[in-house]
């Protein structure tokens, strides 16, 4: 269903694929929350990857914003 489309598209979800720990997290007395990822990071692995950085700028982010919800979501039905 959300399978990507384009050469573009298959390189970056490959980096999604490398990035799981490059993950940016808050927490304090009341839990954790994942805020995103290291984007600096990210672009310089895209960079060493051979990824256009232009790519990367359009693609990473909705694909972000996914994993730190459905993330916290797992979090919170964890913690309760």
């Amino acid at each position: 269903m959300y399978k990507p489309l384009t050469l573009e598209g298959w390189q970056v979800w490959d980096l999604v694929q490398r990035l799981g720990g490059q993950v940016r997290v808050a927490g304090g007395m009341s839990g954790s929350a994942v805020l995103g990822w290291d984007m600096g990071a990210a672009l310089q692995l895209g960079a060493a990857l051979g990824l256009p950085p232009l790519i990367i700028a359009e693609l990473l982010p909705p694909i972000e914003a996914v994993m730190v919800r459905k993330t916290n979501e797992e979090i919170e039905h964890r913690h309760g």
